[in-house]
Order: C-alpha cells, then structure tokens, then sequence
C-alpha cells in the first residue's frame, strides 16, 4: 500500500495504543454547524477539519455507490491517520456525499478474476481500515445518510454512535451470506458488541438487511432522525461526547475495545490466508460473477 521507503500503516503505533491528546482551547459550541477551518481531499474521500471544535467531517465521495475499493481503503487509513496525528482533532463525523447510499461495502471486482497478490493487498487494506476506524482514539460519529449493507455498515458499526436518516427506504446489515461469503470473525466480533449475540447470529446467518426503523429497534443504529436533521443532531452528538475529559474517554474505550482489536493482530497473517482460499474457490468465484452479471443487468 505504501511507496519504497514509507513504513506501512500497519506497522505504525496504532491509534488505540497512543497517549490521550489534550482539548483544544475553544470548543465548538454544541449542536452548531461546522465552520470548516482546514481542508484536504483525494479522489475517494474529501475531509474538513474545524480546528476551533476539534472536529473534522469525512465524506464519502466515491459515486454510484462509495464500494470499498483498494484504493477507497487506502485513502481513508490516511486521511484518518492525518487526522489522528493532528493534535487539533478530536472527534470525526463520518458520512456520504453520494444521495442515499452511505457505502454499499466491499468492492466485489476486487474480489473476483484477481491474482493472490491483489488478494492479499486488498484484504490487508480491509483490515487496515477497521484496525484505524475502531481502534481510534478519536470520537468517531456516523451520519447514516442512506443504506450500508455489508462493509458499509462494518464501518459505522465501529464508530462510537451511529445516527442513521429515517427513512425506510435505507438499510443496513452485515448481508454477506446473501453472496455466499462468510463475514470474517471480526466483522462478527464487532456486530455482537453492538446488538448481542442472539441479534447478530440471527442477522448473520440470513444475510439480513435492516429497514432504517428496525435497525433501530435492533440497536444497529443509535438514532434515527429526519435526513435534514442528520448533521444538525450528529453536532449536537459530538459536542456530548467531546464535553468528557479525552483521556478519561478514550482509556474507556481502550478498555472496552482492545482485546477485539488484539485479536486480529495476533491473527492478521492467518485471516489473509483464510480469506485468499476462501475467495479463490471457484464456487465463490461463479457466486461472485453471478452477482456482478446481476448488478450490471439492474443497472441497464
């Protein structure tokens, strides 16, 4: 992922064993709009950073629908390792610039006719993306403004709190059983902390996906609110969260969340080679056509 002579993101202290950062001197007041101080963009992710609250808004932009592709994966580890290492930044609002999709997960051309080097790359990059996302010391919000199935709604699952549009027409869920694949154990690991094992086993197994009303009574989303209240309360959210002392909150969320994110540490060589022989079978290579086929069909 990195050019010669850049250390990999994977072999940097990650965010979660770092020490607490200090607030910044003038909070923004709560539930008020971002003023947006300082900017930077790529070609998948464009991030604003109002240094005066310590927040910074991350989108999606990534048209039709914000898939996670390798290079999708890899612009957001940096822009969230900017961001972490910004002293100025204490929290992040994650969210879509596309209309009603928030990111419709894993980009399966990544996954289907590539070599065992694109394989082991890519998934490396999943990994990356949720060992930064859920292991950062930041506060992270998602403002769910459209449906996230599969690794889309992984990611808000690892925000702390999740505000999803109320509109039925949106859904989330971890749906990969849907394509004959298998969620990997920490995909499953951080579905149970969300909503209980009885919830995530039954939604797993049937590859389900939530109508925005139901993922809130199931606990996958926090909140639901009006689509133009999103980002309003989604402020209001972290200006709650960011009135804590940070190293109270984040030596919390330390506590809580390190022996998931340890987990695939200590088996992140063991999970590539899981996932490259799991997604070389051919079974899983004609599923993963079929549904291409579908999708261009649906399309045209």
């Amino acid at each position: 992922l990195c050019p010669p002579g850049v250390l990999p993101l994977c072999c940097r202290v990650p965010a979660w064993d770092r020490a607490a950062r200090p607030p910044p001197s003038s909070p923004q007041p709560p539930g008020l709009p971002l003023a947006p101080c300082r900017s930077f963009s790529n070609n998948k992710i464009q991030v604003e950073l109002d240094e005066s609250s310590g927040v910074a808004m991350m989108k999606f932009k990534s048209p039709p629908v914000n898939s996670l592709s390798l290079e999708f994966l890899t612009e957001f580890s940096i822009s969230l390792e900017k961001l972490e290492n910004n002293r100025a930044c204490r929290g992040v609002i994650i969210t879509s610039a596309v209309p009603k999709i928030f990111s419709s997960g894993l980009d399966i051309t990544e996954m289907c006719g590539k070599s065992i080097e694109h394989y082991t790359e890519f998934w490396r990059a999943v990994q990356e993306m949720w060992l930064r996302l859920y292991g950062s010391n930041m506060v992270t919000v998602a403002a769910v403004n459209g449906s996230s199935p599969a690794g889309g709604c992984l990611m808000a699952l690892s925000c702390d709190y999740r505000i999803m549009a109320e509109n039925p027409k949106f859904s989330i869920g971890l749906n990969e059983a849907q394509l004959g694949i298998v969620a990997p154990f920490w995909f499953k690991d951080t579905f149970v902390n969300v909503v209980g094992h009885r919830v995530a086993e039954r939604s797993l197994q049937l590859g389900s996906l939530h109508p925005a009303p139901e993922a809130h009574k199931l606990g996958i989303v926090d909140e639901l609110v009006p689509e133009e209240k999103l980002m309003e309360k989604a402020a209001a959210v972290m200006a709650q969260w960011l009135a804590l002392p940070d190293h109270a909150r984040q030596l919390t969320k330390t506590m809580m969340r390190k022996a998931v994110l340890d987990r695939l540490v200590a088996h992140r060589e063991e999970d590539i080679k899981n996932f490259i022989s799991f997604v070389s079978k051919e079974s899983i290579q004609k599923s993963l056509r079929m549904y291409m086929e579908m999708l261009k069909k649906r399309k045209s």
